[in-house]
């Protein structure tokens, strides 16, 4: 009896081991950092945009904001500004167009990540 007594405490320390290191290796992928903007506000892309082409606009873009800058600035390897439709310059990042989230308050907020299945947040890593 000691014996099982043994083996279930090890079975039972062995899940709880299981257990602990998924939870570690969960957190560890969702501690990404979030890409920001101005004020800190974190950055999204669409699935829906293709070849650097921004497809968010009018109500959209009421909800989802369009991370606008001006031509000649420069905010590192990797981004690039591309055009919009009335003519303003848009943010991307890796040629996909970068947005804000009209639901997120604060900086650090992260309301819009998966939303409607096709939003996400950038991600600096």
């Amino acid at each position: 009896m000691q014996l099982l007594r043994g083996v279930t405490l090890m079975t039972i320390r062995s899940g709880w081991m299981a257990a602990a290191m998924v939870l570690l290796m969960a957190g560890g992928a969702q501690a990404q950092t979030a890409a920001t903007g101005d004020g800190g506000m974190t950055l999204y892309t669409y699935d829906q945009d293709t070849g650097g082409v921004s497809t968010c606009y009018d109500q959209c873009a009421q909800n989802w904001p369009p991370f606008l800058g001006e031509a000649g600035s420069d905010r590192g390897e990797g981004w690039t500004l591309v055009e919009r439709t009335d003519g303003t310059m848009q943010w991307a990042y890796d040629g996909r167009p970068v947005y804000y989230y009209a639901g997120d308050a604060a900086a650090g907020d992260k309301a819009g990540d998966g939303r409607g299945g096709m939003w996400h947040v950038l991600t600096a890593d």
